[in-house]
């Protein structure tokens, strides 16, 4: 499959042992001849192939070009799946059924996207089914980074011929846990690079009325606040880069935009849509689709220059991301959407992330 790919990555440079699990590369292709590549260490994207508006094809998202890299990258979270709980956990405690949790600190004072040894880093049991279909699955015991219950994950990863990749997600508890899955993709519309371009001129629309203001270390106050007349209302279409360092609270605590949006919509669990962005120079854009209530939007503001695949760099702002998710903190805010998994019960969401072009 390495011969006849668009992506230039190798299965041999990703394929490594570790805990006794083979990691490897996995490459879906369309009818169009479009790519996306994943590795079952952290479920990772590194690669997903689209055409611009001339019809040039270029990978517009972050990752490395061999495991070692993806295992000892700069940023651990570059566009894997992250759990058992994606975003902050306040102090890394929270109390389930009458019994206090206690968390890895990874994050400042707080726990961030399920521990260091969360499900980003992980060897994932991987089947490619079809062409375009790869079925990951994970069970993180009891304990595993804190967490109580063991948790029987599955996701599926497809790339259909209308240049969408399709999360699937679905997860059994034994024990009350606590879950909040999300993908986080670091894309770069512009195609990856040395240096990878800013997103500031991305165009962007966000389909949210309010989103979750946070502390100084990035913690939710608690509030939910209306965008309207903030840098955070992207109801219409502006560019990032055009508010992202306002005089603003929010964004100063953020570095730039990290925070939840509170999508819109009509039912609880709905599949909708979430957000749009269009990259004026390429064409290209990319739509997204959720069940989940709520989208942390991250514009990659830590970022330093670090070298990826290729020979591509990833200065700060070089991403956005969109990571489909329940609400940062929940368990220590009862009135934000649950994320308690009970046994007999099935966590479920999809996310969709569509490519497309303008001219």
């Amino acid at each position: 499959m390495s011969a006849s790919n668009i992506c230039g990555l190798k299965e041999e440079d990703f394929q490594t042992e570790l805990n006794g699990k083979k990691t490897g590369l996995f490459i879906l292709k369309n009818a169009k001849g479009c790519e996306v590549a994943i590795t079952n260490y952290g479920g990772a994207l590194v690669a997903i192939m689209v055409p611009d508006k001339n019809g040039k094809m270029a990978n517009v998202v972050q990752g490395h070009d061999n495991i070692n890299d993806v295992i000892n990258s700069p940023e651990p979270f570059l566009s894997t799946l992250i759990g058992r709980y994606g975003n902050r956990i306040c102090k890394g405690k929270f109390t389930l059924e009458g019994k206090e949790y206690s968390l890895a600190i990874n994050n400042g004072p707080n726990s961030l996207h399920g521990g260091p040894t969360g499900y980003h880093a992980r060897v994932w049991d991987a089947e490619q089914i079809n062409a375009q279909t790869l079925k990951l699955h994970y069970i993180s015991f009891d304990g595993e980074e804190g967490f109580p219950g063991t948790l029987d994950m599955t996701v599926i990863y497809t790339f259909t011929d209308e240049n969408e990749l399709v999360i699937d997600y679905k997860g059994t508890t034994d024990k009350t846990t606590i879950v909040n899955m999300t993908n986080h993709g670091f894309f770069s519309l512009s195609g990856i690079a040395n240096p990878t371009p800013t997103i500031e001129k991305l165009q962007c629309y966000i389909n949210a009325d309010y989103y979750i203001p946070i502390d100084d270390t990035s913690i939710p106050t608690g509030e939910i606040r209306a965008v309207k007349g903030t840098p955070f209302d992207f109801t219409t279409v502006h560019e990032i880069g055009e508010r992202i360092d306002a005089d603003d609270e929010q964004t100063k605590n953020g570095a730039g935009y990290d925070h939840c949006f509170v999508l819109n919509k009509k039912e609880v669990g709905e599949l909708s849509y979430a957000a749009k962005i269009y990259e004026p120079v390429s064409g290209r854009t990319m739509e997204v689709y959720t069940t989940e209530p709520g989208v942390q939007v991250y514009t990659d503001n830590w970022a330093d220059g670090y070298k990826g695949q290729n020979g591509a760099t990833f200065p700060r702002r070089s991403a956005i991301c969109f990571e489909a998710q329940h609400f940062p903190d929940s368990p220590n805010r009862p009135y934000f959407p649950s994320v308690v998994l009970k046994p007999g019960e099935v966590y479920t969401q999809k996310t969709i992330y569509k490519f497309g072009v303008e001219k």
